[in-house]
C-alpha cells in the first residue's frame, strides 16, 4: 500500500481557515454545505497549428509542464474553409485538475503567476457564471515558473476555469477570496 501523501498547503488552509470563515459568513447548518473547489480546467487554443502541425506539440509540452499532468488534444468538430480548418484537426489542448494537483496549481497561480503578469490590476469580480464557477484568461503562458523562457518559440494564451461546489456567485467569491485570489477593487491584506 502506498504511503499517505502530504496534503498541499492550500488544502490545509481550506480546512483550517477558509471553512470556518465561510460557516461564520453564510451561517451553514451543516459543515458539508460549505462550498469547496471541485476542479480546475486549463484550456490552450492553438489556432496556428492549422499551418504548422509541430506547433501543437510544443503547446502540449508547455501545458503539461504547467499543469503537472498530460494534456488532452482538442480537435475541430467541423470543417471551416475560411480558417483552412478540416474536421478532426488538432486545434488546442486542455487539462482537468482535481484534488492535490488542483490545489498545487491554484497556489502557483495566485502566488507566482498572477503577480508576474504585466500591468496586472486584479481579477475581474464579474467573471463568475452564475453557478459559482470563475473563469480567467492569461495572455502569456510564460508567467508560470515551469516554463523556460529561453526555449519558448511562441507565446500562447490560456483560459483557466475554477469550478466550485458553491450554489451562488457570492459564495464562490468568498471562497476564492479565502484562497487569496486578487480581485480588482479590493484592498490586498
Amino acid at each position: 500500500m502506498a504511503e499517505a501523501s502530504i496534503k498541499p498547503r492550500l488544502h490545509n488552509h481550506y480546512n483550517d481557515v477558509v471553512r470556518g470563515e465561510m460557516i461564520k459568513e453564510f451561517s451553514y447548518a451543516n459543515p458539508m454545505e460549505v462550498p469547496r473547489l471541485d476542479k480546475v480546467v486549463i484550456n490552450m487554443g492553438v489556432g496556428e497549428s492549422v499551418a504548422d502541425s509541430k506547433v501543437i506539440n510544443s503547446a502540449i509540452e508547455d501545458l503539461g509542464l504547467i499543469a503537472g499532468q498530460k494534456p488532452v488534444i482538442t480537435r475541430a468538430r467541423k470543417a471551416i474553409s475560411n480558417f483552412k480548418l478540416r474536421e478532426d484537426m488538432p486545434i488546442g489542448a486542455k487539462v482537468t485538475l482535481r484534488r492535490e494537483r488542483m490545489y498545487e496549481f491554484i497556489d502557483r497561480l495566485v502566488t507566482i503567476a498572477l503577480p508576474r503578469v504585466r500591468d496586472f490590476r486584479g481579477l475581474s469580480p464579474k467573471s463568475f457564471d452564475g453557478n459559482g464557477n470563475f473563469a480567467l484568461g492569461i495572455k502569456e503562458h510564460i508567467v508560470f515558473p515551469e516554463i523556460n523562457y529561453d526555449k519558448v518559440t511562441q507565446i500562447w494564451g490560456m483560459d483557466v476555469v475554477v469550478c466550485t461546489t458553491a450554489s451562488s456567485d457570492d459564495e464562490a467569491r468568498a471562497l476564492l477570496r479565502g484562497f487569496n485570489f486578487p480581485f480588482s477593487g479590493e484592498r490586498a491584506e
